[in-house]
């Protein structure tokens, strides 16, 4: 199944290389999959992971993901 992943901020260099060199987002994965085995897969160090959007709406890392669905995870930011 085929889903839409933005990795935020700093949290952009663990998208994989395929993905960045096509200038696209959508990636491949597995049925059953969660975000956070999703983003453990990708060596995001979950505890760099502050807010997790699906589909638009806040979402928990235990989330199961469907295809189609679009996923954003930002990290902490600041500024002001």
């Amino acid at each position: 199944m085929k889903i839409e992943l933005k990795l935020y901020a700093s949290l952009g260099k663990y998208m994989p290389q395929a993905l960045v060199e096509k200038k696209q987002s959508y990636l491949e994965i597995g049925e059953g999959t969660t975000i956070k085995a999703l983003l453990e897969d990708l060596k995001v160090p979950l505890e760099t992971v502050k807010l997790i959007f699906l589909n638009g709406i806040h979402a928990e890392d235990s989330t199961v993901l469907k295809d189609g669905d679009r996923l954003g995870v930002f990290p902490p930011v600041a500024g002001g």
